[in-house]
Formats: structure tokens, sequence, C-alpha cells
């Protein structure tokens, strides 16, 4: 629970925690997501050693990130954030904007959050059925 800015009362605010495999980076995530996506491109792929990568994103404030990370740009504004004892990625920074993105399967809560959007379908694994939202055959549209 936190209090509110301008009332003073109590309001409740959902947040949900997660992390590494190892539990040495921990995060907390405030409130729902901007936005949650599954992408198929290469780099987030190869970045996760799977056949997808499945995300929330929020806004920067309204997440703590607890423990070291090694870090490393995979695009020229996109810093991917992993623990460097397992290796578990934890986080994405997009340094062009205030957006955190954190893998669905980084939080502890299983099924909290549904993708509104498939990004890069085009190198979806063919066995792979697209879900029932919008489907970009690169990045999403900017909103």
């Amino acid at each position: 629970m936190t209090r509110g800015a301008c009332s003073g009362t109590m309001i409740d605010t959902k947040i949900r925690e997660g992390g590494c495999a190892c539990g040495a980076v921990r995060f907390k995530a405030e409130g729902e997501p901007v936005r949650v996506g599954l992408c198929h491109c290469m780099d987030c792929r190869k970045a996760h050693a799977s056949a997808f990568m499945g995300f929330t994103v929020y806004r920067r404030g309204k997440v703590e990130l607890n423990g070291a990370t090694g870090r490393w740009l995979s695009k020229p504004w996109y810093e991917r954030h992993f623990c460097p004892q397992c290796g578990s990625r934890v986080a994405g920074l997009d340094t062009n904007s205030d957006e955190i993105e954190l893998p669905l399967g980084a939080f502890d809560e299983v099924g909290a959050f549904i993708p509104q959007y498939e990004n890069w379908v085009v190198r979806r694994e063919p066995w792979l059925r697209p879900l029932d939202v919008p489907q970009n055959s690169s990045d999403r549209p900017a909103s």
C-alpha cells in the first residue's frame, strides 16, 4: 500500500516481484505495465536462447532493481542487463526513453500478464501458432 499524493488516503498498488535464477538480482515492479508483448526477432531469440521472448514494459520509476548486473549493448540504444553469476537476463533498458523491459519468465508470479501484441512474426517458429493479438512483421508501430 502507498499513500495517495493528493488526498493522503491509502490506495492499493500491486507490487510484482521477480529476479534471476540464482536470486542475486531481484526486482519489484509497481502497478500495471505500460504494455506486454512477445518478440520473435533474432536478437531476442539469441539473448534468451529461446524461440521468442515474452516481456513487460514499465516506466523506470516504477521498477526497483536490486543486485549487481552485467550489461551489454545489443543495439546502440538498448542495454540488456543480466545476472553475472547465473547469466539470467533480468531487464532491458531503452536509452532513448524512460522504459524498462522485464522478461515474463523472470517474474515470480506465473500467468500475471497476457501479451497484447507480437513483434517480428516473420521470425516466429513455424510450429508456434500466433496469438489472437496484433501481429507485427517487425517492431510494433510507435504509439
